[in-house]
């Protein structure tokens, strides 16, 4: 977790009462996860808001800016706005567990809640699974209707008129 702890908030030495914090989010922060991306050049601010209870931390992750993604369509690059938000109930257990969608479990003993997984999620929750640039004009919908798929209608079968009288002999 060390290469994430610019992503740590600190929770122990602040009161009760809500807190916020906010992280520049760009390309590097994405290299740190190893993975492929569908997108380049993001420019996104994740603003965390933290309301520390005794027991309790709840978080509000915000996320917005935008990436930029390649069009599925006609190929071209075009930039994509990001806004998303999650609401988080972090508690306090005996050992980490994020097997809950809306809760995740820390240690009684941590003093800090590394933030970067959930900025990461939502991030990518807000990548559209088609993408379709702004910019897309008529003549490449009217080229994608001319040599895209036709629909086809299934007309039923002719039965051949021997198999029929064949079936009657079965009855």
């Amino acid at each position: 977790m060390d290469k994430f702890r610019n992503y740590d908030i600190e929770f122990s030495g602040l009161k009760n009462g809500k807190h916020e914090f906010r992280f520049e989010i760009d390309r590097k922060f994405f290299q740190l996860f190893d993975t492929e991306q569908e997108f380049t050049e993001p420019k996104i601010v994740a603003e965390i808001l933290m309301d520390k209870h005794t027991t309790f931390l709840e978080l509000l992750i915000k996320t917005s800016g935008t990436v930029n993604l390649v069009c599925d369509i006609t190929n071209e690059n075009f930039d994509h706005p990001i806004e998303h938000e999650i609401e988080v109930l972090v508690n306090f257990g005996e050992e980490y567990d994020d097997s809950n969608v809306d809760v995740v479990t820390i240690p009684k003993t941590d003093h800090a809640f590394n933030a970067s997984q959930l900025i990461y999620e939502d991030v990518m929750l807000s990548i559209p699974m088609k993408k379709v640039s702004p910019n897309i004009s008529d003549e490449d919908f009217e080229i994608l209707e001319k040599f895209g798929p036709k629909e086809v209608v299934e007309e039923e079968p002719v039965i051949d008129p021997r198999w029929e009288a064949l079936k009657k002999l079965k009855d």
